[in-house]
C-alpha cells in the first residue's frame, strides 16, 4: 500500500511538472489516466503490482 502511494505522488507530481512546462497537454494527461484505469482493471494489474514491489525492495535495500 505504501509503495502504491508513493508511487501515485511520484507520478502525479511528474505530471504537474510536465503541464506547467507545457511538455504534457492536458488531453494527454487525461489518456494517460484512461490508460492507468484500463490497466488497473486488466490481467496485467498484478504483474506490474509485483513487479513495482520488487523494485521498491531492491531499492530500499541499498546502503548509500
Amino acid at each position: 500500500m505504501a509503495v502504491s502511494i508513493s508511487v501515485v505522488l511520484l507520478l502525479l507530481v511528474l505530471a504537474v511538472v510536465f503541464l506547467r512546462n507545457g511538455g504534457l497537454k492536458p488531453t494527454h494527461a487525461i489518456v494517460c489516466v484512461l490508460l492507468g484505469f484500463y490497466m488497473a482493471s486488466s490481467s496485467m494489474a498484478p504483474t506490474i503490482e509485483s513487479g513495482l514491489t520488487a523494485t521498491a525492495d531492491i531499492v530500499s535495500s541499498l546502503r548509500p
